[in-house]
């Protein structure tokens, strides 16, 4: 099987990590290519004692320590606010809680791929959190046609300490509630009620405010296609609470039109 082959389904969630990494696109998926070029030319090569996803991040994660900030300075909006906000974090704090919380892999596996042991992961996962955690609350808007997921997101969304301003189950529902309160958050589902689409919807959203969107679907690789609006943020179903909470986190963090919740 060639290289190509054996990493192929893990680019796309690769991209999707880069992304939340970096807080842009661009500047996360210049990483991604300067990894596979690495590997390609046998100037990196994947650890067979590991599993090719963790040798895979491994790599990735070779490629972001050896070039610094040097990837950042040349990508678009380098100094912008999402930049500046990355920047509180540190790198190593924001790389674990990022691994283990919305990539899924387990501290030990996020020690593997960082080259360290289990309590320095736990450590770095605990500051990250913290330095998360006191960023600045939202209302958020949720457009999700399940009463049992909307109810589940809206439990943790209100633990994040957030306001949810409605719950839209269809495209029409979701326009018509940001035009009553524009928020500083979409969750969004794709598959809606009156069979819309959730995707549709958020281009209605985003045509008129510049929020952070955080897609769940069960089928994240209809999203991850290099189209736009392609997420930085998605969530796979079934979630993981941590996962949302994660993804919400990181969202706010990154996003520089956020906006604060209404007093």
């Amino acid at each position: 099987m060639s290289l190509l082959a054996r990493l192929a389904p893990h680019l796309p969630y690769m991209r999707r990590y880069a992304r939340a990494l970096t807080g842009s696109q661009t500047t996360g998926d210049q990483y991604v290519r300067v990894a596979l070029e690495a590997l390609a030319a046998g100037e990196k090569s994947l650890d067979n004692r590991l599993s090719p996803r963790v040798a895979l991040y491994h790599v990735f994660h070779a490629i972001w320590c050896t070039s610094g900030a040097q990837l950042e300075d040349r990508a678009p909006g380098a100094g912008s606010d999402a930049s500046q906000r990355l920047m509180r974090i540190a790198p190593r704090s924001r790389q674990a809680f990022l691994l283990t919380a919305l990539e899924g892999f387990t501290p030990s596996e996020a020690a593997q791929i960082l080259d360290t042991d289990f309590p320095d992961v736990e450590r770095l996962i605990g500051q990250a959190q913290t330095e998360i955690d006191a960023e600045l609350a939202t209302d958020v808007l949720i457009i999700e046609d399940e009463p049992v997921i909307a109810a589940d997101i809206e439990a943790l969304v209100r633990e994040l300490g957030h306001a949810v301003v409605d719950i839209a189950a269809t495209r029409t529902e979701a326009v018509e509630a940001v035009a009553r309160k524009a928020p500083g958050l979409v969750l969004a589902d794709i598959q809606l009620a009156d069979g819309s689409s959730g995707i549709d919807a958020v281009k209605d959203i985003l045509g008129h405010y510049d929020v952070p969107v955080i897609f769940i679907t069960a089928f994240p690789e209809r999203l991850l296609t290099g189209e736009r609006p392609e997420p930085t943020f998605l969530i796979t179903k079934p979630f993981q609470p941590e996962t949302v909470k994660a993804a919400i986190g990181q969202a706010l963090f990154f996003h520089p039109g956020r906006t604060a919740k209404a007093a």
